[in-house]
């Protein structure tokens, strides 16, 4: 690969050819890793080629099927975490006040903060009153990039994606249930709301109901789901723990004899990572996750 960027040009990395470094990484493709930067592809491949002129060496060989790391590139992807996870922290704590001793960062599926995580929130901050915590909603693919990125430092999910860099360890098991604004009526029928929890409720969902047409509506969140039926009438699967306060307000009602799905919750974070915060994070969300499930056994 003939590498045309005068080296003058250039005096040190900088926090974008690692964030494109790890893009290209995980997703195996200058061109898919433009599109999830949100830049040209040509401005990814002068990053990369940049970074490659700084640190004197090949990071990937380009083919048809994407791109593949190099060997010193497989060596520089350890040292990349590091450095962009260093960056991170440094702009977190430099604005940091005193009081505080350091800062954490929470993403979310959006339906994992109805309730649950909020009050989770709450009690670490009783328990770590020093810790800033920064809370954020995104999906799967914004998470686990924010969490190679080193932006984000504990992800929760329903279909976390493998990275050699990243932990995945199930939390609990959340219970899908078939809620609608009208019990008399008979299911399934045009107001049901399919909402899209991923591949593990797609699977149970086409297996139990083969037979079902595509919805007439679909959303990609729970939280649209229920804005949708308590405004126009019509069901949708929920977890029970977001149905809970709408069935006391006699908002929604359990379909009648219908299933309930199980749908997994996994924690990502850092493998490698030596925070005596990210560990003392981990463990509170971990007893989370026991007292979801004993809630689960009495519901």
């Amino acid at each position: 690969m003939d590498i045309s960027i005068d080296i003058s040009d250039i005096n040190a990395m900088d926090i974008d050819q690692i964030r494109t470094f790890l893009a290209v990484v995980a997703n195996g493709s200058f061109l898919e890793a433009a599109n999830r930067l949100h830049v040209t592809q040509s401005t990814v491949s002068t990053r990369i080629q940049r970074l490659e002129s700084y640190l004197g060496a090949i990071l990937f060989v380009r083919n048809r099927s994407g791109a593949v790391l190099t060997l010193p590139g497989h060596r520089f992807l350890r040292h990349a975490k590091s450095l962009l996870l260093t960056l991170e922290q440094a702009r977190h704590d430099i604005g940091l006040p005193s009081r505080y001793r350091a800062s954490i960062t929470v993403g979310a599926r959006i339906a994992l903060w109805e309730e649950m995580l909020p009050r989770w929130v709450g009690a670490l901050r009783k328990q770590a009153p020093d810790v800033s915590i920064r809370s954020e909603i995104g999906f799967e693919e914004d998470l686990m990039r924010g969490l190679i990125e080193g932006r984000i430092d504990v992800g929760l999910m329903y279909t976390p994606q493998h990275n050699p860099g990243l932990q995945i360890e199930h939390l609990f098991d959340e219970t899908l249930v078939l809620m609608t604004t009208d019990p008399a009526k008979p299911w399934p029928n045009e107001d049901y709301v399919y909402v899209d929890w991923g591949p593990a409720f797609y699977a149970q969902h086409s297996s139990n109901y083969p037979d079902l047409e595509r919805p007439p509506q679909v959303v990609n969140i729970g939280w649209l789901g229920v804005q949708l039926i308590i405004s126009n009438g019509g069901s949708c699967f929920l977890p029970i723990r977001m149905a809970a306060p709408l069935i006391q307000a006699e908002k929604l009602f359990h379909v009648p004899g219908s299933l309930r799905f199980r749908l997994p919750v996994y924690m990502v974070f850092p493998r490698d990572s030596d925070s005596v915060v990210l560990q003392q994070v981990v463990d509170s969300l971990r007893l989370l996750a026991v007292i979801e499930q004993q809630k689960a056994v009495t519901e």
